[in-house]
């Protein structure tokens, strides 16, 4: 089976090509403000070492709305053409880390933070949207297990950082774990969308 994954939940994103346990293509790219141009030429370079895909992972995130949804388009553009099954995981779940077992943090926005705990690759619980002194209590419970956010948090020092990795995604998909979408994408949303309204001319 071959499997493509691709995360841009992040500034770092990356690209994995799995055929089988083999891996074709492990790109990993940075992108500050938009990852499309760098994305889609390794998608190219992607095409050309495997024109048939059966799987296309995405990460959806918690991370950047934008990049995640650059990700779920490029992969639903891929699908259409080729026909892959697509797979969407939490990119939480794909951290560069040994640990089996760990807590994913990170900021939310407006005053809040998202708490998830992840044991061998699967979301066991979360993600939460959680105040801060809920998150400070709930990270009290699990004292055995590292913290990990994808941006340093001022508020959090024993965080440490780390980023998807799309590898970690491919082998999830390829193996059925952690799927936690399947052909309707959608980023992770830790609350309904806000909409500001203009305000009224006068």
């Amino acid at each position: 089976m071959i499997t493509l994954a691709l995360d841009t939940s992040t500034n770092r994103g990356s690209v994995t090509v799995l055929d089988g346990d083999r891996i074709l293509l492990d790109e990993i790219f940075t992108a500050d403000r938009s990852h499309t141009s760098t994305l889609f030429p390794i998608l190219e370079k992607a095409r050309a070492l495997a024109p048939r895909v059966d799987v296309i992972a995405v990460g959806l995130g918690p991370g950047s709305y934008a990049g995640v949804r650059i990700a779920i388009a490029a992969a639903l553009g891929m699908s259409m053409s080729n026909g892959a099954r697509l797979a969407g995981i939490a990119s939480v779940t794909a951290l560069e880390t040994d640990a089996s077992g760990y807590i994913a943090i990170g900021d939310a926005r407006r005053e809040t933070f998202y708490f998830t705990r992840v044991e061998n690759g699967v979301c066991v619980e979360g993600p939460l949207l959680l105040a801060e002194e809920t998150l400070r209590s709930r990270l009290v419970g699990f004292p055995d297990l590292p913290v990990f956010s994808t941006e340093p948090l001022a508020l959090f020092p024993q965080a440490k950082v780390a980023l998807p990795l799309s590898l970690k995604l491919a082998r999830l998909a390829a193996e059925g774990r952690g799927i936690i979408a399947r052909e309707n994408l959608e980023p992770l949303y830790l609350r309904e969308p806000h909409i500001t309204l203009p305000r009224a001319k006068t």
